[in-house]
């Protein structure tokens, strides 16, 4: 009897692993979307490719070496057995774990559904530097930096923070023990912090988009081309992010997680609503007008934020956390656009920025964390990840070249980089 229990609980935490990570997989659609709405027509095409190509990348790069860096896994995966590999002796000593661990203790589940709820978060941090080199750079050298974000500078990273390895940056939220308490429930650092900093980088060495900022000094505002597919793409990353959020518990089996998946899918939701409407209000104060773009870019900075910690606020003190996310998303936006760093969607600031507030909001509601716990996890993620990514690009563009050539940026990245138009109708009539 106690056997089949665990054997019900070792199906039931890898089939919520397996789910989760389809809804995760599920925001590289959101992530196309969204950033195919908020570019020019004429670069549509060029922006869904990157989106498509990247995951496939992400999944081959993560396989091959990643999963290594960041939890030995073997290279290859290796170190991933299937249950058609294990012997008796192996299904018994899972059992013997899953024994041991209890229903509140360690998850225990299958070795390939963990690889594949993970690999579709390296997807996702790889997909926030797209959308802000967006229109200018070329998509060969975005792919050949996909390969090593993917497959070296996130592991290495996650490895220090969620692997535990090489320096003390153990995530409380897994290991209970160790470092110097660092905690991220599910990656407002490890992952969203994480990509925002490459894409920043990024930015600094391609540069603004032709016609951007004036030389008077002005901002020229470059309005995406389809609104509806932006929705779109914000609602289909709200969906996935509960399997973002939710698949963290790492199981489901047992009263108590399934009580904690429950509070972190309705404070996940509430911080989506409270980014939302707190960028539409401080939009409304600044422009007179609802803005679309910073609605949509609240509710994803309030999902932002919430991820560190959504399982212990209470659903008020996440909606607030979420509205704080969604105003500081806005002055973000706006404050980088004076500084002259052009982001066609946002990414640095909904990732970065809100994903900053998110590591130190889990102050509020963990009385296990440390403000210096926090700062120091936030900043050995950040430097890491701007650095490395910094010498990637340096290296790109001596070797490649980073940027199209001005008169492939006026004519749009889809028929220099991919030969082929989003919507040929409005521009080839018979």
């Amino acid at each position: 009897m106690e056997n089949n229990i665990y054997e019900l609980q070792y199906a039931i935490d890898t089939f919520y692993f397996l789910v989760c990570g389809a809804l995760v997989m599920w925001m590289a659609a959101g992530f196309a979307m969204l950033e195919a709405g908020l570019v020019r027509a004429k670069n549509t095409t060029e922006i869904l490719t990157k989106n498509v190509a990247l995951f496939a990348i992400a999944s081959t790069a993560y396989l091959v070496c990643g999963y290594q860096f960041m939890y030995d896994g073997g290279w290859f995966l290796s170190g991933v057995t299937t249950v058609a590999q294990m012997d008796e002796a192996a299904v018994s000593q899972v059992l013997a774990d899953s024994a041991a661990a209890g229903f509140g203790g360690d998850s225990v589940y299958s070795g390939a559904s963990d690889f594949f709820f993970q690999v579709v978060f390296v997807a996702t941090a790889m997909s926030i530097v797209s959308g802000a080199v967006a229109e200018r750079m070329k998509l060969w050298a975005f792919l050949a930096f996909a390969i090593v974000m993917t497959g070296f500078i996130y592991p290495i990273e996650g490895g220090w923070t969620w692997g535990g390895k090489l320096v003390p940056l153990l995530n409380k939220s897994l290991s209970g023990e160790g470092g110097f308490g660092y905690s991220d429930y599910a990656g407002s650092g490890v992952v969203h912090l994480a990509g925002a900093a490459a894409a920043l980088s990024g930015v600094l060495f391609v540069g603004a988009r032709n016609g951007k900022y004036r030389s008077d000094g002005s901002i020229n505002a470059i309005p995406g081309a389809n609104m509806p597919l932006a929705t779109l793409g914000t609602f289909i990353l709200w969906m996935g992010w509960f399997g973002f959020n939710g698949g963290s518990t790492l199981k489901l089996g047992g009263i108590s997680v399934a009580n904690e998946v429950a509070n972190v899918f309705l404070n996940t939701n509430a911080a989506a609503a409270g980014g939302l409407i707190g960028a539409l209000l401080l939009g409304r104060l600044v422009f007179g007008k609802a803005d679309l773009t910073m609605a949509l870019n609240g509710a994803l900075a309030g999902l932002v934020s919430i991820t560190a910690e959504p399982a212990d606020p209470t659903p008020l003190l996440a909606t607030l956390i979420g509205a704080a996310g969604g105003v500081i998303v806005v002055a973000s936006i706006l404050l980088l656009d004076k500084m002259k760093i052009d982001d066609p969607v946002g990414a640095i600031s909904v990732h970065g920025v809100a994903g900053l507030w998110g590591i130190f909001a889990v102050l509020l509601s963990d009385s296990d964390a440390t403000f210096m716990g926090q700062l120091l996890g936030a900043l050995v993620i950040f430097s890491w990840v701007f650095v490395a990514s910094s010498v990637v690009w340096f290296v790109l563009k001596k070797v490649m070249g980073l940027r199209v050539s001005a008169e492939e940026e006026y004519e749009g990245a889809d028929i220099s980089e991919c030969g082929l138009e989003a919507y040929p109708e409005f521009v080839n009539f018979k």
